[in-house]
């Protein structure tokens, strides 16, 4: 049960919440026309890169 928790705990970072709510809102900005479509593309890339690498990072050290 206490890993189950853990587990939990760690899937909900603050890390990985701003990621994922980030995402959202360019999608939406962009399905919206509110948007360029490149911009969330070039931020969509920066911000996905940053959270795998730090993942990655994690794993690795």
């Amino acid at each position: 049960m206490k890993e189950l928790i853990k587990n939990l705990a760690d899937l909900i970072k603050v890390k990985t919440i701003v990621t994922f709510l980030v995402l959202a809102v360019f999608a939406v900005l962009a399905l919206k026309g509110q948007i360029n479509p490149d911009n969330v593309q070039i931020i969509v890339v920066m911000v996905v890169s940053f959270y795998f690498g730090t993942q990655h990072e994690k794993k690795e050290g």
